[in-house]
């Protein structure tokens, strides 16, 4: 799905893929379903925060693998800012306590069973990260 790099843009997504996972046997309400649209969220805000301009929309890919020991989400939010890569090292939570953004990849790394970023050319870089799903 493309979506535009609005807030209004990161919150579709995240409904979006609340509604794809319902779709796929994970209901709405089940700790995984909340699990996987923290992670939407926080990369598409991500996205948002860092590529929020005029026609740099973000794209979001859904899959599930079935893969042993089983199944398994991948969440890829790609950007248009690869000349924006993350910092290196584990993230960390902002040294000020009174700041109200630079949690994001915090939560992704505390909730996600994996994730990582991918450039994939000179403009485009993909966030990724790894839920596994109930049996």
């Amino acid at each position: 799905m493309q979506l535009s790099s609005t807030r209004r843009g990161a919150r579709l997504a995240r409904l979006l893929a609340a509604q794809w996972l319902d779709e796929r046997g994970v209901p709405f309400r089940c700790t995984t379903a909340h699990s996987a649209a923290l992670i939407v969220a926080e990369l598409a805000a991500n996205a948002v925060r860092h590529c929020g301009n005029v026609g740099r929309d973000f794209r979001l890919r859904l899959t599930v693998s079935e893969a042993e020991p089983g199944r398994a989400l991948r969440v890829e939010v790609t950007d248009a800012r690869a000349d924006k890569p993350l910092p290196t090292g584990v993230p960390r939570s902002p040294s000020d306590a009174e700041e109200e953004s630079g949690r994001g990849l915090v939560l992704v790394d505390a909730v996600a069973d994996r994730w990582g970023e991918r450039v994939n050319d000179l403009v485009t870089k993909t966030l990724w990260a790894e839920l596994k799903l109930p049996v």
